[in-house]
């Protein structure tokens, strides 16, 4: 369901705007279900007030008197978790940006809090705390106090919120010493840290960063755009689950590995995957009593664990197709090998999932015939952990073979490797997520279809809630992978609109429509660095958004 939400104050026209407005972030950028919160929006709003489009129901915008600044309210039944809004006005609209809705309190950073012997004290746990580096050299100071064998964690979210902050945390204690730091997570570049204080007394957390993308500059970033938000806990801590996936339509017996798990030390949590969704691939999950969730991976068939020792042939694994196990490159040239069978001609694909969630492997996968004949290899693909669509050449017993490319090991070197049987479709992905048309004028649309897995069927490509007066005639699609181009039409007398709408591809026999998206992620590289984001708490919108605008008026012609 999509909401749109407007608000205004006064009666201002907008038919002399220059130009759409723009929005970088929010400050705070989480609010908690049932406040009302003075939000700040970062970016450019001329003139102000700006009108405002949020992907679901429930979370009310209003502007107040001074340029970006917002009330929010959040209805206690708003759905939980991130959401995309953009604002707009009749020349166009901003990208789409994200806002948290969370069950947890969230608390403000309080500056000045830069010097390590004055930090912001923080007695409470766990606590969020919504932050931001504004000026450049800015670092923020939070003290904790931890008893003897106490654990500390630290969370931090940036990049996936698309800050433009390649954030650090750093632990220092009582005399500024530093006893622990962490620069990245191992899955993005936000940060994570875990330490266990041998002495009791008071530590000083530091939150500070890098300009993302990187320049030439090296120095502490800050500027309003810097936002974070940073989880503090010495509570039960899931680092992950085992298995790493659950079963849709099944319950299944989960383990937590993580910190701080007291006298619990192998806490489980029998989760229920009966109201998983079909196009679902991933869950969250929380265990009752721990401060955080986890992601767990979500299939179709029973999720395993490995059992050791599964090297050889001979000790390979039973695994069914469909399904899924986890395991580990436990040791420095350790191999993993599971049996599956196969029909002539069935189209199988496999997966690992290790790097994506965080692991040190990087892995190595294949396939092997009943005689230990290599029949296919993957090193990696564009997510570093390696994909293998693979048709079998005969009725019989085969194994995959899981490997560590670096010929590296150890109990932290996990993954999960799943095998689905090929399910033909389509992708259909849109350059751009919004889109501005004059009256009487026409625009393009590029669209990229992607058959997957032999999709065949004859496709067509259109769109959908256009406003009176705009119209997009359908274009078929190629019959293998390629882009279409639509063409969106304004009549002269359209009138000025300013909304969401849909691109579709239709299967033309069978009438079934498939949403193109326009991606909110990016793994581009500029002389050897990346600027963009390749993981953010929402990757693409379905929502693009469409401006009509009218003609410019015409001068006046001089009097004779």
């Amino acid at each position: 369901m999509v909401l749109l939400l407007i608000f205004e104050l006064g009666s201002s026209s907008f038919t002399t705007f220059a130009a759409g407005p723009s929005l970088d972030h929010f400050f705070p950028v989480a609010l908690q279900l049932g406040t009302t919160n003075a939000v700040t929006a970062i970016g450019k709003f001329d003139p102000w007030p700006v009108k405002v489009w949020v992907d679901a129901p429930g979370i009310e915008f209003r502007a107040e008197t001074n340029a970006g600044n917002f009330s929010i309210t959040i209805a206690p039944d708003a759905p939980i978790g991130p959401h995309l809004v953009r604002v707009f006005n009749e020349q166009g609209a901003s990208g789409p940006r994200f806002l948290l809705v969370t069950r947890e309190p969230q608390f403000a950073e309080q500056e000045p809090n830069d010097d390590f012997s004055k930090p912001q004290i923080i007695e409470n746990f766990p606590v969020w705390i919504n932050g931001r580096l504004e000026k450049s050299g800015d670092v923020d100071c939070f003290a904790v106090k931890l008893n003897a064998g106490q654990t500390i964690i630290a969370a931090l979210e940036a990049y996936t919120l698309a800050s433009p902050l390649d954030a650090v945390l750093r632990l220092v204690d009582a005399r500024g010493v530093e006893v622990a730091f962490n620069h990245d997570d191992g899955r993005t570049l936000d940060p994570f840290l875990a330490w266990t204080a041998k002495q009791a007394g008071i530590y000083v957390l530091q939150v500070f960063g890098f300009a993302y993308p990187a320049d030439s500059t090296v120095a502490f970033t800050g500027n309003s755009k810097c936002v974070y938000r940073l989880h503090l806990s010495h509570g039960p801590w899931l680092r992950h689950t085992l298995p790493l996936g659950v079963q849709r339509g099944m319950k299944i017996k989960l383990h937590g590995v993580g910190w701080n798990f007291g006298s619990n030390s192998e806490p489980s949590f029998e989760f229920d995957g009966s109201s998983l969704p079909s196009d679902c691939e991933q869950t969250k999950v929380r265990f009752p009593g721990f401060d955080n969730e986890v992601v767990a991976l979500v299939g179709d068939g029973v999720e395993l664990e490995e059992q050791e020792p599964n090297d050889s042939l001979a000790e390979a694994n039973a695994l069914k197709v469909p399904g899924a196990v986890t395991g580990s490159i436990g040791r420095v040239g350790d191999e993993d090998r599971f049996r599956f069978v196969a029909k002539k001609g069935e189209r199988l694909w496999f997966q690992i999932h290790s790097s994506r969630l965080g692991f040190p492997l990087d892995a190595w996968l294949k396939i092997e015939d009943a005689g230990g004949k290599s029949l296919a290899r993957s090193d990696e693909n564009s997510m570093a952990d390696p994909e293998l669509e693979w048709t079998a050449p005969e009725d019989g017993s085969f194994v995959t073979a899981v490997g560590s490319v670096l010929h590296r090991g150890g109990f932290d070197h996990r993954y999960r490797l799943s095998v689905t049987r090929t399910i033909a479709g389509i992708k259909a992905v849109v350059a751009a997520d919004a889109f501005v048309l004059e009256a009487g004028k026409t625009n393009e649309i590029k669209v990229t279809v992607t058959r997957q897995f032999g999709f065949a069927a004859k496709l067509q490509a259109s769109a959908k809630d256009l406003p009176v007066g705009i119209s997009v005639a359908p274009v078929d699609a190629p019959e293998k992978n390629g882009d279409v181009t639509l063409k969106l039409v304004a009549n002269a007398d359209a009138k000025p609109f300013s909304g969401p709408f849909e691109i579709v591809v239709s299967e033309v026999q069978s009438k079934r429509e498939h949403v193109a998206a326009a991606s909110l992620v990016t793994t581009g590289i500029n002389n050897g660095v990346p600027n963009g984001y390749s993981q953010l708490v929402i990757e693409s919108v379905k929502q693009l958004w469409l401006t009509v605008t009218s003609p410019p008026a015409k001068a006046e012609e001089p009097k004779k």
